[in-house]
């Protein structure tokens, strides 16, 4: 299943310098403005300690983890709506990713020039919001436009739809992103029909310095409270440092961790929560060839889940067996489990839970 989160905020915020932390990837992290000019994509691990507790109890050839791909889109400005600093283009990159990582710089640094001149998260988040907000404007006018000619011969549906066009219009023009419009005012379908940009779901990050992640800054706190006043999440990771981690040895970086008091990088937090803002969870399959992490939105099926897999799982669905790493690790093994009734048989309609261990039976 292919998820996508684009990386978005103001030149020199450190939108690269996170990106290149997350995928090793070679992305221009200069001093400067639009130093990235096409999106640059990377493919990320989802980081889940279960898959070491598994891998731990059930011999394996290879972990295979569940995946998300990033793109490290070029900084806005003021004016990007209207094509300035290359604004209609990278806009464009927008609409193409199913949820928003929006990078704000919560640390003063006087060798980083800002472009506006001064560090103010919360202004920051708005000038980038602002102009998504425009551009949606711009849409949902010539969409007006072209529905109200067809309304006017009386069909009903093209007048449903100018009723949701204008109630998405006026929440825009008020300054509300369309994803705070509730769906019994407004068919979130044609929202996600013409991506509009403030549709998507947006996680808050907090740019901060080694001093910031000791303790919470005036900066991140205001962003955290601006994000909270929009329903969304924010998380604080120093860029600079997650850069240092990433690219240090395996074994060395625990020791690096520790002496900064973290448990585990940002950047494991960071995906995680973009993970989990696209509405997506993970269950598990696990045997001597491989053990694996797959992907399936919250409220899927077994039948659906199976069809992750392979198409013929779902057509020739018999039964999922069923059962959670809790038991596993208690009882030390499959066999042990089976012998203590802890595995239990699912139908198709039964809804998977985040985490479940689970095999397949299927007949094609």
């Amino acid at each position: 299943m292919g998820l996508s989160a684009g990386i978005v905020g103001l030149p020199n915020v450190g939108k690269s310098t996170i990106f290149n932390a997350l995928c090793s990837g070679k992305a221009a992290a200069e001093n400067y403005p639009f130093c990235t000019i096409d999106p640059n994509s990377g493919i990320v691990a989802v980081p889940d300690p279960r898959l070491e507790r598994i891998g731990a109890i059930i011999t394996t050839q290879k972990v295979i983890p569940a995946f998300l791909e990033l793109l490290d889109i070029a900084g806005l400005v003021r004016g990007a709506s209207k094509g300035e600093g290359l604004g209609n283009q990278f806009l464009g990159h927008i609409r193409s990713v199913d949820a928003i990582v929006h990078i704000v710089r919560c640390f003063e640094d006087d060798n980083v020039v800002h472009v506006d001149g001064s560090v103010d998260p919360v202004r920051d988040a708005e000038t980038v919001n602002a102009e998504l907000l425009l551009k949606d404007l711009e849409t949902l006018e010539r969409s007006m436009e072209r529905t109200a000619k067809m309304a006017k011969s009386g069909d009903k549906e093209q007048k449903s739809r100018l009723a949701t066009l204008e109630k998405l219009r006026d929440a825009v023009g008020a300054g509300k992103p369309t994803r705070a419009v509730p769906p019994s005012e407004a068919d979130p379908a044609i929202a996600q029909e013409l991506c509009l940009l403030s549709s998507k779901k947006v996680l808050y990050v907090a740019n901060v310095d080694e001093e910031g992640l000791e303790k919470t800054n005036a900066y991140t706190a205001a962003l955290m409270e601006h994000a909270k006043a929009e329903g969304a999440e924010c998380i604080a990771l120093c860029g600079k440092i997650e850069s240092e981690i990433a690219e240090l040895p395996p074994e060395e970086q625990a020791d690096f961790l520790a002496t900064l008091g973290l448990e585990e990088p940002g950047l494991h937090r960071l995906v995680r929560a973009t993970y989990t803002l696209l509405g997506y969870q993970t269950f598990f399959t696990a045997g001597p060839k491989e053990i694996r992490a797959w992907t399936i939105r919250r409220g899927t099926s077994a039948a659906k889940a199976a069809g992750t897999i392979h198409s013929d799982f779902e057509r020739g669905f018999i039964c999922a067996e069923v059962h959670t790493l809790e038991d596993l690790e208690q009882y030390g093994s499959e066999a042990a489990l089976k012998n203590a009734g802890k595995i239990r048989q699912e139908g198709r309609e039964y809804i998977v839970k985040d985490g479940d261990l689970m095999l397949f039976r299927f007949n094609v």
